[in-house]
């Protein structure tokens, strides 16, 4: 595991990204209080790890280029946030993202930390479903947030992130990422994220909430398990570029922590709004899989808890659960 707290590597690296072209081995021992043996042992450790860093004769190093790690000096170079990030926990494997966030958040973990993996070895989706999770190409991310709202009112926050998530891979990419009830992301109807919420709350009030964030960034055709239930991509398989995954979570960090204050702020009808501007079954003939039956009508919307709303032949049906697909094929 590789946590936020700021170790002399990290400093020497933080001072590289700011210097003004080359810095001296010698600056950097001063400003550090280390040796300047230490100093090379850092820069050899941070090369080991795929930052490209040169030296030039009497000048000093320079930063070249960063490798695409889900580091937390990564994530929190630039980052713009109040508190969610500012405290990251990484790992280079863990099982669960989500599992790892819900026994962080019984033990107390600060609002807005973050645990993020380069590999999940049991990354699980909605309803108990596998979530491929391959190494080094993909974001996998839990946030744990301690919203001071009613148990009842949890479920909305599914929204929020939905909202974050595609706001998110559109600005970045220019790409346009649809929201899919209850909890997909998709570009061109084919799914490219999911979302996992979880909640510990006793009858009156939330301890905490963890809202799981699995995104296809990298990922190519070949990576996909050969049973998915519904057509998948990635940004790169729909862009046909790859894309920075530590500068992609940051921009999705800011995004969800201003939706998360608005939503605290003023509810969830402006969250709602911006769902329902996002989603891909707007105006749209839909069939819902129940599991028990089969139903089917026109997308009308989300009410207030965030149940679909289907009008099914001039009849308001609100769906709490099931599987949704065009019912225009």
């Amino acid at each position: 595991m590789r946590d936020s707290r700021h170790t002399a590597q990290e400093e020497v690296l933080s001072m590289l990204r700011h210097a003004d072209g080359c810095i001296s081995g010698e600056e950097l021992s001063r400003c550090l209080g280390i040796s300047r043996t230490a100093i090379w042992k850092h820069i050899k450790a941070l090369r080991s790890h795929g930052y490209e860093i040169r030296a030039a004769s009497g000048r000093g190093y320079r930063l070249v280029q960063a490798p695409d790690l889900l580091s937390p000096a990564e994530i929190q170079n630039g980052l713009n946030t109040r508190f969610i990030a500012q405290n990251v926990q990484a790992f280079d494997q863990i099982d669960s993202t989500n599992h790892q966030a819900m026994l962080m958040g019984e033990e107390g973990v600060a609002d807005g930390t973050v645990v993020i993996a380069d590999v999940q070895s049991s990354g699980k989706g909605r309803l108990g479903r596998r979530w491929a999770s391959p190494a080094g190409v993909n974001l996998y991310a839990s946030i744990v947030l301690r919203p001071p709202i009613a148990p009842h009112r949890a479920p909305q926050l599914t929204f929020v992130s939905a909202v974050a998530v595609a706001q998110a891979i559109n600005s970045f990419s220019g790409m346009e990422a649809r929201v899919k009830w209850p909890n997909d992301i998709l570009i061109d109807d084919c799914k490219v994220g999911g979302l996992l919420n979880e909640m510990s709350a006793e009858s009156e009030r939330v301890h905490f909430v963890v809202l799981g964030i699995g995104l296809n960034v990298n990922m190519t055709a070949s990576q996909f398990p050969d049973d998915l239930r519904y057509p998948a991509t990635s940004l790169f398989l729909s862009s046909g570029r790859k894309w920075p995954r530590a500068e992609l979570a940051r921009h999705l960090f800011e995004k969800l922590e201003q939706l998360y204050h608005q939503y605290l702020n003023e509810g969830f009808e402006p969250v709602l709004r911006q769902w329902e501007s996002l989603c891909c079954w707007r105006g749209r003939v839909v069939e819902v899989d129940r599991g028990t039956d089969r139903i089917r009508g026109r997308f009308a919307g989300l009410d207030q808890t965030g149940a679909l709303l289907l009008d099914a032949g001039g009849t308001l049906e609100k769906i709490y659960s099931g599987d949704v697909r065009s019912g225009d094929d």
